[in-house]
């Protein structure tokens, strides 16, 4: 007989909230694929897992690495697939596994626990039906765009994963493209000591009070929109311009930026147009910065007003 491969939630945090039924698993399996066996070996020490071979697999794991799991599996042998947190599969490695194991005819079969996901949806009250998951924003260019753009017109909420490092330039750019009145929750280090949830418009939770203060793993949940998306007041291009280069947009991401913002607004202009609009803002920007740099030379060697 073949064996079976047994996905199995892990704590996202907690290792309390380990279930009974994954620690008989675990126990019980002849393998464990694990997606960092040293992080692994720290929660299977908590819970008295002993003696059971543990292995690597992870998102670059070769297809060597899964052939030779099914092979187990083939053998009669039940395998056990365990992240470093929460789901196998959910922005985490594993769908090429449970793939290869259903080709070749292998029960494969789930133990479910702690989710990030369902927990900030839980936490943020702004979800009482469908809502979207959409794993970690692309970092930059047109993916990137076209996530935002769908967040925008997203009428069901979005859940997305963010990085301290990059917490505040994603919240930046929400904002610069759902407006200041959309609702959204963020939540980080859940299940752990210092869990927190913050809920409130994007205009609050862009100000001063929490720049800076975004730390551990985060959760975001945005609320959906309301219908059409509209600016709140009359796109000023030139204006909008000039903030998005100071915020270390590239001449390209601001004209489209742009585009999209006017096109919201019922607005449409050639993209030509206005990257030729925001090159020419762009090289007097630079020139102005240039020639203030010089003034302040001046003046720090005695040539200017003190």
């Amino acid at each position: 007989m073949k064996g079976r491969l047994f996905l199995v939630g892990t704590p996202i945090g907690n290792l309390g909230d380990m279930s009974l039924r994954a620690v008989e698993c675990l126990k019980t399996v002849d393998r464990i694929y694990a997606e960092d066996t040293r992080h692994s070996r720290v929660l299977l020490a908590h819970i008295g897992v002993e003696g059971v071979r543990l292995l690597s697999f992870h998102a670059h794991s070769s297809q060597r690495t899964i052939a030779s799991a099914v092979a187990f599996l083939e053998a009669g042998e039940n395998v056990a697939l365990i992240t470093d947190a929460g789901m196998p599969s959910v922005s985490d490695p594993g769908a090429d596994l449970v793939r290869a194991a259903r080709e070749a005819k292998i029960e494969v079969t789930v133990l479910p626990g702690p989710s990030a996901v369902t927990s900030a949806v839980a936490l943020s009250g702004l979800v009482d039906g469908p809502f979207s998951f959409l794993g970690f924003l692309p970092r930059k260019g047109k993916k990137r765009t076209r996530t935002l753009t769908a967040i925008v017109t997203s009428e069901i909420p979005c859940v997305l994963f963010e990085s301290p490092h990059r917490i505040e330039q994603t919240l930046a750019d929400l904002l610069q493209h759902c407006g200041q009145a959309r609702s959204v929750a963020v939540c980080r280090e859940l299940t752990k000591k210092f869990e927190e949830t913050r809920v409130g418009t994007l205009s609050e939770l862009t100000s001063e009070e929490f720049t800076g203060t975004y730390r551990g793993e985060l959760t975001l949940v945005v609320a959906g929109s309301s219908g059409p998306q509209h600016l709140e007041q009359e796109v000023d291009v030139d204006t909008r311009a000039l903030a998005l280069l100071a915020a270390g947009h590239s001449v390209k991401d601001t004209a489209q930026a742009l585009s999209h913002e006017l096109a919201q607004n019922g607005e449409k202009r050639p993209r030509r147009e206005l990257y030729a609009l925001v090159l020419d803002l762009s090289k007097k920007s630079t020139d102005e910065v240039n020639f203030g740099h010089s003034d302040h030379d001046a003046a720090s060697d005695g040539a200017g007003p003190r």
